[in-house]
């Protein structure tokens, strides 16, 4: 079994899009894929996101399909902020965490893990979403925006995670900016990441890259 973290520069900038790529991709290649959203913010009824993601891996892997959206997750709270300031009674523990991890990881080849907003983001007062990272010990891919200013938020979510000595790829998703990308942005990474991919095409490369070596 191998897991894969996908995080972002921040909120709002692709990672459920790009998850629900990978299982589409993944589950092509012939593996058994699952998800994970351990944690869910601006919840009032069923986790929107980890009800999406859930849905589509529904249709490639059969050990999901009993399973509830509440059954992804670990914590959900209603206010829509980072899980400390959303967690109000403090409930949630890394153990928590890393217990339903282990537990998903049972059902599948490879699980997603989807975070929530950026790598610094809090889940408790001392733990952010890189110490989770670093104790499942998994290898992440962190999607990054096309706007305007997006270079720096590359840089320091790249730095963050090599800090942490965490192994991930990383690729853009084209969709904000996108006309102006090509010259505002595409330029220097050329010319310093040649390699560099996006969501929409590179997935299929990366998945497979991912699954013979992990990062």
């Amino acid at each position: 079994m191998s897991s894969l973290f996908i995080t972002a520069t921040g909120t709002n900038i692709g990672k459920t899009r790009t998850t629900l790529k990978l299982i589409e991709t993944l589950a092509a290649q012939g593996y058994s894929v699952g998800v994970y959203k351990p944690i869910e913010t601006g919840v009032t009824d069923i986790p929107a996101d980890a009800a999406v993601l859930l849905e589509a891996c529904r249709k490639v892997n059969n050990a999901f399909k009993e399973l509830t959206p509440a059954d992804i997750t670990a914590y959900t709270f209603e206010l829509p902020a980072a899980p400390f300031c959303a967690d109000e009674n403090k409930r949630i523990t890394p153990e928590m965490l890393i217990e339903k991890h282990k537990a998903l990881s049972g059902l599948c080849d490879i699980l997603l893990i989807e975070g929530a907003g950026g790598l610094m983001v809090p889940i408790t007062k001392e733990y952010l979403m890189l110490h989770f990272i670093k104790e499942l010990d998994c290898p992440a891919l962190l999607v990054t925006p096309s706007r305007l200013g997006c270079i720096n938020d590359t840089l320091l979510s790249m730095m963050a995670l090599r800090s942490f000595d965490i192994g991930f790829d990383w690729c853009v998703n084209l969709y904000e900016d996108k006309e102006d990308f090509a010259k505002v942005t595409q330029p220097y990474y050329d010319a310093i990441f040649p390699e560099w991919w996006s969501v929409e095409e590179g997935l299929g490369d990366f998945a497979a890259s991912f699954t013979v070596n992990p990062i």
